[in-house]
């Protein structure tokens, strides 16, 4: 017996935990908008060089607008220069039809200063990565509620320190610190969760996630300024930081760590609220120890990264989700932080990017039980790569056709991440399955970190982003095929419990070719017919498909 078995006994999933999930999943809503917030927040409205202030107009009052700025403005390489021109000595002027102000037009992030507008996303996503370092190991050692506490406020008070940024380069610190309280919250809050309710809870929490990119699309509409945008979607964090004092520590990382009294103090409070009072006095220390004992000594045993590289089964598994993990983050979050190149209103290509992963979400659930984990894993890639290669040759004036596209490799590539979350966990076994999961996102936060830098390459040549999004997933979909099948298989304890699931192909598939094929020989013998090994190496195969 376990720690499930001891949250079966004070109520499973009951009161305590439905109130846990429900306030533990509703800063998701804002958690897409911090990872999205640039798109709006550094969106780059219509702009052209700004009218000489000096310049005499007197002769020119007979003039439209449009025709002062096609003198002024250098047109196109199709266009006929009315006057002679120059480079954009006296700054640009920005339109206000789409944004009123952006961190782009504050700072004038256009022209050869336009990478540092990717930038700002890149270094927000190293914050995120260099967070899931720091604060898993935070974790481990003053437990997942201080952390969760601190990364509330520290969201809070930076989030909404940065819309008050006077420079660009203060501005990205404040990001970076920022994300790093991102990553403090999401790994953070699931073990109250009882294990056979774990995915499903994880599904539904993920929902919210969706609904906050619809979310962000009003509040950006709404604003459309980018000082408002990042004001409100980080202030309620203060509420978060608020009540989240209310949630209780992880039992099983107090028993773990020694503290058994606190441990039994948690339980008690939560067979209380679920209404299984009768249980306090049945829960003592001595059966908190005896129901975790099998948790305790495998707390002794100490794994490291390194064991997931160390021998030939764990390191083909490693090495194969790190490609898929790394290629779906990544394309993901290239076609996610693109919005303006489609041609249609950015605030509804938002609404319509965030609708498109609720029935991805849920084609992938579907799916994952017809055609196993493996081949959703590599459909979903595959087909993403293909639509992302798709939209290259579509015209750019047909807009209908572009955004259809981008909306369905969008949505394969969400369904790659609802795929791989739950693969990863079925691969890995028991006794490294954490350390495993925080080795290989930490993949995907490297593929989030690459992706804006990747949309710099289209000065280039305009498709080339799109042929290194679409050229890493069918990459990652061939990795994909090495993995081995987990539908229907125990999950594994241990190392050794891999090793052997993931070597039966190469070691126990010749003995039973050898024993199955010598039986057919003995079988067409006795019927007086010539052997045919083929034949058994075909019921062989039907075996082992079976």
């Amino acid at each position: 017996m376990g720690f499930a078995e001891l949250l079966d006994e004070v109520g499973g999933f009951g009161r305590y935990q439905w109130i846990h999930v429900t306030l533990i999943s509703l800063p998701g809503l804002l958690m897409a908008s911090q990872n999205l917030l640039n798109n709006f927040v550094s969106g780059v409205p219509t702009h052209y060089c700004s009218i000489p202030a000096n310049h005499s107009l007197s002769n020119l009052s007979h003039l439209h607008q449009k025709q002062l700025l096609k003198m002024f403005i250098p047109p196109d390489s199709s266009g006929n220069r009315l006057a002679q021109t120059e480079d954009c000595i006296d700054g640009w002027t920005f339109e206000q039809s789409d944004f009123l102000a952006t961190t782009v037009s504050e700072w004038s992030l256009v022209c050869s200063l336009r990478p540092l507008k990717q930038m700002i996303q890149t270094i927000y996503m190293g914050g995120v990565l260099t967070g899931a370092i720091v604060y898993g190991s935070l974790s481990d050692r003053f437990g997942r509620r201080s952390v969760l506490i601190w990364s509330y406020l520290q969201l809070a008070v930076l989030g909404c320190s940065s819309a008050l940024s006077p420079t660009y380069s203060t501005y990205c610190i404040f990001r970076f610190l920022s994300g790093m309280a991102v990553s403090g919250v999401i790994i953070n809050g699931v073990e109250w969760i009882t294990t056979k309710t774990r995915t499903v809870v994880g599904t539904l929490s993920s929902f919210f996630f969706t609904f906050g990119q619809m979310v962000l699309a009003g509040l950006a509409y709404w604003l459309r300024d980018w000082r408002k945008l990042q004001m409100v979607v980080c202030a309620p964090n203060f509420l978060f930081f608020a009540y989240s004092w209310w949630y209780s520590e992880s039992a099983r990382w107090l028993v773990l760590n020694q503290r058994s009294e606190d441990a039994l103090k948690s339980l008690h409070r939560v067979a209380r609220i679920n209404g299984k009072s009768e249980m306090i006095d049945k829960i003592t220390v001595e059966v908190l120890h005896s129901h975790m004992k099998k948790e305790i000594e495998s707390a002794r045993s100490t794994f490291t990264v390194f064991d997931l590289l160390r021998t030939p089964g764990m390191r083909r598994i490693s090495i194969c989700l790190m490609a898929v993990w790394f290629s779906t983050s990544f394309a993901y979050y290239g076609l996610a932080m693109d919005l303006q190149k489609f041609g249609v209103s950015i605030y509804l290509m938002q609404i319509i990017f965030g609708a498109v992963d609720i029935p991805a979400k849920l084609f992938a659930l579907g799916i994952l039980s017809y055609l196993g984990r493996r081949v959703s894993q590599a459909v979903c890639l595959f087909f993403s790569a293909a639509i992302i290669f798709a939209n290259i040759f579509v015209p750019t004036d047909m807009q209908t056709l572009r955004t259809t596209l981008a909306c369905l490799g969008k949505a394969f590539t969400s369904a790659s991440f609802t795929t791989v979350y739950l693969y990863t966990g079925e691969l890995y076994p028991t006794v490294i399955r954490q350390t495993g999961m925080g080795f290989v996102s930490t993949m995907a936060r490297i593929g989030s970190m690459a992706a804006p830098a990747v949309l710099i390459l289209d000065e280039v040549l305009p498709a080339l982003p799109s042929l290194v999004y679409g050229g890493s997933a069918v990459l990652a979909g061939c990795f994909a095929c090495f993995l081995p099948e987990t539908l229907n298989v125990p999950l594994p304890d241990t190392i050794e419990d891999v090793e052997a699931s993931v070597c039966i192909l190469c070691v126990c598939l010749p003995a039973t070719q050898y024993m199955l094929t010598t039986v057919n020989h003995i079988s067409w013998l006795s019927k007086g017919h010539l052997p045919t090994p083929v034949y058994g190496l075909t019921l062989m195969v039907h075996h082992i498909q079976a």
